[in-house]
């Protein structure tokens, strides 16, 4: 996977990332797990997001960067892509990027919860860990308001 590109925009990276928090907001506000995901293009162009619906929608398998996915439609490549996300993505959702050859993949925070991230980047994956403090406290503020919901979403 790995290639000779450019590597992504840290700057570009965290006004991509503004779009995956917008959408932890909404799925915090409907009363889900407050986790956001985006896929753009590598120039910065948004072409879908998403949000965890886990609780929503009573569906184990809608994780935000699968509702984001999703949201995108069909392309015949996703190598130029990159899947932005507030939090590591788990393994589930580790794999949707592998499956699909997303290129890169942008994480606000690995704090809260340490996923799959560099067995992408050892797959040639480009990855970006952002540290982002309003990614971090939102959902640490959750985990410790709803550890049930917490612990359920993430297998533990």
């Amino acid at each position: 996977m790995t290639t000779s590109r450019e590597p992504l925009d840290r700057d570009l990276a965290r006004t991509m990332l503004a779009s995956a928090i917008d959408e932890a907001r909404v799925g915090l506000a409907e009363g889900g797990i407050p986790i956001g995901a985006a896929l753009f293009t590598r120039q910065g162009e948004l072409l879908s997001s998403g949000h965890n619906r886990r609780i929503q929608e009573d569906d184990a398998s809608v994780h935000a960067e699968t509702d984001a996915f999703r949201r995108a439609g069909r392309r015949r490549n996703y190598a130029e892509t990159v899947m932005v996300t507030t939090l590591s993505p788990c393994w589930y959702c580790s794999g949707l990027v592998r499956q699909f050859n997303i290129g890169a993949v942008v994480i606000g925070e690995a704090t809260n919860f340490h996923g799959g991230h560099d067995w992408l980047e050892a797959a040639g994956v480009e990855v970006l860990v952002l540290d982002d403090v309003e990614c971090t406290q939102l959902l640490s503020t959750f985990i410790h308001e709803h550890p049930e919901l917490w612990h359920e979403d993430i297998g533990l």
